[in-house]
This record gives C-alpha cells, structure tokens and sequence, in this order.
C-alpha cells in the first residue's frame, strides 16, 4: 500500500528521507553472475550528484554507494558478480540542515507536497520533503546502472533540450559535447547560452523548468505487451514518477498532433540483414506497446523548481493566511539533475520489459523474415 516499489520481475524498492540517516534500494529479480562492482554504480552516481557546480543545489553529498547484498567474489577469476538474490544498496546522508527547515514546518509550501502529504497521512517530515524529496531519486540511479547490465547491448543516453523557452539546436547534437558542460546539454552553443540564461535565474533567487531527452539504443524488437502491459506506458508512468515531472511524450509525441498520416507512419523497407529497414522514427521505437528495435526515444517536461526566495501567498496547519519563502540550497533549474534519474527509470522498465519477455517468449528476437 505504501507504492515503495516499481517492476514486475526487476523489482525496485527504495528506502529513505532526505534528512534522514541514510537513503537505499533493494533491487530483486537481477540475474545471477553479472559483473557488478560499486564502481560501476558509482559512475552514475557522480553524474547526478548535487554541489558539482554553481547550477546546481550546493548541498555537498558524496553519494558513495555501498552494496550490502547479492553480490559474491566469483571463485575462477576473483570478479565480484551478482548471486541472483536481492542486492542491497546504501548511501549515508552527511550534510543535512535540517534547521534550514524549522521556520516552515506548520507552513505549506507552494508548488511542493508539503499539504497533500498532511493531508493524506496527517504527519509530514518538513525537513527538506522527506519522503517526497528528490534526495530519493539517487537510489533509482544507483538502480540504474544494475538494469543497464540485464540488456545485452542495451545503451541508454540523455540530454536536457530545452531550458525555459531556449531550445538547442538538433543540427548539432552531438553526445560527446554532454560531458564538456554542466547542463548534459547536446549543443556547446546552446550550453553557453543556458549558462548565461541560468546565472540570472540564479542570481535573482528564482528557477526555471526544462525538458530533456532519453534515448535507448540496442532494444530488441519485442518487448512489451499489448493493453496493459504497454512500453511507452510503463516508460511514461516510470518517467512520471520522477520529482517534478510533469509531462511525458514517445516519439514525436505531441508534435504528431501536426502531422498527417503520410508524414507520421514509419515506413519499411527490407534491410540487408532480412529484417525490416525503417526509414523514420516517428514513433520512438514502439508500435502498438511493443518495441520495434529501433532507438526508444522518450522526452519529459521538468517544472521549475518550487524552493524560490521570493515570498509567496500559502497557508500554515491551523489554517491561517500567510507568506513564506523558502531559505537552504536548491537547484535553480532542478531538470539538470534529473537527466541521469531518466536514464535509470528507462533503463529499470526495459530491464523488467526484457526479463517478463523472455519468461513469457522465451526467445530475445525472432528470426527472420517470417514465412521462409
């Protein structure tokens, strides 16, 4: 009943507040002896950790990642690899302010869960969001880099394409630029811009939403199920769950709205290989819930921001009117952070996807063409 947990058979649990302790995640339903090291997890980690830069919350965790379970040291070479049992993760929170709170704790901040919370539990954790804050989304990357190891193959990548109304431009994408900017921005000359959009945002004790961008390569054909069971669904309802989002769209998404049906349909040809050679992407890989083979692309639309200095009309437990603003260290643009955070829930639906598949099919891919 408490919804700690998402996956059918590559099963995520996460534990944890924000000031709490510490945060963690069991993962359940990961095949036995995949090379895991916490290395690995920590890679991921790393690329959303906050205090990195000047764009982001300088509240300075580390985020090192301890595994405490489900995984064993292979007795042929030495390599550490995982038993098939449930892998336990951990991260000690070391810089809570918890006092950066005490002024608000009968207050309800506007744009955040602080009421909905009260009101459906009668108790909330004021320090920071609790539950609610997005300190819980390092154990759905910590997640992540496990399920990137369940697909053969698979690669799973992500970009922010759109800072308040500044978009990059697609002409000059490239991926290897993600890495030279703070912003995991496509674009170096779109980067430079959202820099200095960003510092007025900053300096003025405001935010601003984004929108970024997840493509997976390397997904065969066949994952998903029909009606119910859907991948552009369980991608959009994982995407969803994430703090602040507030939209999802595969594919062209609502773009598709524009188009007519000659230009939307992803026409086929016959590929060298003998199986079919689509000519566009319209799509984002998935036709009718199911994966097509080609790159799953999925976008989602961050808001901004809630945490801002300037006063804001709210109302306290008792009921009263009242004014607030929000004081501590937060993230003008919190959509930053939150591209390695849709990697890892792409990345865990499509592991899940993959494991229910070869369950229920018993095969990764077909041969073909069919008939012959």
């Amino acid at each position: 009943m408490s919804h700690n947990t998402f996956g059918h058979l590559f099963r995520v649990t996460t534990f944890g507040e924000s000031h709490g302790p510490a945060i963690g995640c069991v993962v359940d339903g990961c095949p036995p002896l995949i090379p895991l090291s916490e290395a690995e997890i920590q890679r991921d980690l790393d690329k959303r950790r906050p205090g990195q830069s000047r764009y982001t919350t300088q509240r300075q965790e580390p985020d090192q990642v301890r595994i405490v379970s489900g995984v064993f040291a292979r007795e042929s070479d030495g390599e550490q690899v995982t038993t098939g049992t449930s892998i336990g993760l951990l991260i000690d929170n070391v810089d809570q302010r918890s006092k950066d709170y005490s002024e608000i704790k009968d207050k309800y901040r506007p744009g955040h869960a602080d009421f909905t919370y009260d009101v459906k539990y009668g108790i909330r954790d004021y320090r920071g969001g609790g539950r609610s804050s997005a300190r819980e989304t390092a154990m759905r990357v910590a997640a992540g880099a496990i399920a990137r190891k369940v697909v053969p193959g698979m690669v799973v990548r992500g970009a922010l394409v759109q800072m308040g109304p500044h978009k990059i431009d697609r002409g000059n994408w490239d991926w290897d630029e993600i890495g030279n900017n703070p912003f995991f921005c496509p674009d170096a000359k779109a980067a430079e811009r959202f820099a200095d959009y960003l510092d007025g945002i900053r300096k003025s004790g405001s935010s601003i939403g984004a929108v970024l961008e997840i493509v997976a390569e390397g997904v065969p054909a066949g994952l998903g199920a029909p009606i119910y069971g859907k991948l552009d669904a369980e991608i959009a309802a994982g995407l969803m769950s994430i703090n602040a989002v507030k939209g999802v769209e595969i594919g062209d998404g609502f773009a598709a709205a524009e188009l007519s049906g000659e230009e939307n349909a992803d026409e086929m040809r016959a590929g060298n290989d003998g199986k079919p050679l689509f000519l566009s992407n319209h799509a984002g890989g998935i036709l009718g819930g199911i994966s097509t083979g080609q790159p799953i692309v999925a976008r989602f639309a961050v808001k901004p921001t809630s945490s801002i200095l300037s006063p804001r009309a709210t109302v306290n437990r008792s009921g009263g009117e009242t004014e607030m603003f929000t004081k501590g260290r937060h993230d003008p643009c919190v959509g930053i952070r939150a591209v390695p955070v849709g990697e890892a829930m792409v990345a865990c639906v499509l592991a899940d996807q993959f494991l229910r598949h070869r369950a229920q099919v018993g095969v990764i891919e077909p041969r073909w063409p069919f008939g012959q």
